[in-house]
C-alpha cells in the first residue's frame, strides 16, 4: 500500500479480489485493513460497509462503460438507439472481463441481490434521461394504448430489459458470449420498433430465437 494512493476504485479492486480468491467476506473491515496495510478509518472516507462497497461494483462497470461510450466519435450525432447499443456491447464486455466476480454477487438472485442492483438502476435511469426518443413523433404514430406512455414508464421498462439481458448472459454458454450481444441487438431493436408501431415481422423474429434458445440449446 505504501506506493499505492488509497481511492475508492483501488478499494473495489481489492476487494473483488479477496472475494474471488476467498469466496467469501472479509471477517471485518479491520481485518480488510490490515491485511492491505492501510488504516480502517481510510475504508470509511469511501464505504460504509461491505454493503454499501458490493453495491457500487456494478454502478461502477456501468460508469466506466458509458465514460467509453461518450469517447466514441461520433457519439453526439448517434440516435438513442445506438448510444443504447453502445454502451450495452461496452457494458457486457466489461462483465465479461469480470464474469466471476459479477457471478458471485448476483448468485443468490433474492432481495439482497436486487439491493445490490439499486445504484446501478439509478445510474441506468439518468442515462435512460438523457436520450432523445423523439417522443411526440412516436407518440402520434403509436396505438391509442401506447399514447399515455410516459417518461417513467419508459425507464422502468427499460430498466427491466436490462435485467433480462444481465440474466441472459449468466446463463450463456456461446463463445464469447456472442449470443449476449445477439440479444441485445435484437431485443432492442424489436423494442424500438415496437415503440415506433413498425411492422409485427421484427418480433416473429425475435420469437424464433428465443424459442430456439430455450428449446433447442446444443
Amino acid at each position: 500500500m505504501k506506493n499505492k494512493e488509497l481511492n475508492s476504485d483501488y478499494l473495489l479492486s481489492l476487494y473483488g479480489d479477496y472475494l474471488l480468491e476467498n469466496r467469501e467476506r472479509p471477517k471485518s473491515v479491520y481485518s480488510f485493513a490490515k491485511e492491505n496495510k492501510f488504516e480502517e478509518k481510510e475504508f470509511y472516507q469511501f464505504f460504509s460497509s461491505f454493503d454499501h462497497l458490493e453495491k457500487e461494483i456494478l454502478k461502477h462497470f456501468f460508469q466506466k462503460s458509458l465514460d467509453l461510450t461518450i469517447e466514441i466519435q461520433g457519439y453526439e450525432e448517434m440516435s438513442a438507439k445506438e448510444r443504447l447499443l453502445n454502451l450495452y456491447f461496452i457494458f457486457f464486455e466489461n462483465l465479461t472481463m469480470n464474469r466471476s466476480l459479477v457471478t458471485m454477487i448476483l448468485e443468490k438472485r433474492d432481495l439482497t441481490t436486487l439491493q445490490k442492483m439499486q445504484k446501478l438502476k439509478s445510474e441506468h435511469q439518468a442515462f435512460i434521461k438523457t436520450l432523445d426518443f423523439n417522443d411526440l413523433e412516436i407518440l402520434e404514430k403509436a396505438k391509442e394504448s401506447f399514447k399515455n406512455f410516459n417518461s417513467k414508464s419508459r425507464e422502468e421498462i427499460l430498466w427491466l430489459h436490462f435485467l433480462s439481458i444481465i440474466e441472459f448472459w449468466q446463463k450463456d454458454e456461446s463463445p464469447n458470449f456472442e449470443k449476449t450481444d445477439l440479444y441485445i441487438e435484437k431485443t432492442i431493436d424489436t423494442g424500438f420498433q415496437f415503440i415506433d408501431h413498425e411492422p409485427l415481422k421484427k418480433f416473429v423474429d425475435l420469437g424464433k430465437f428465443l424459442w430456439k434458445e430455450k428449446f433447442q440449446k446444443i
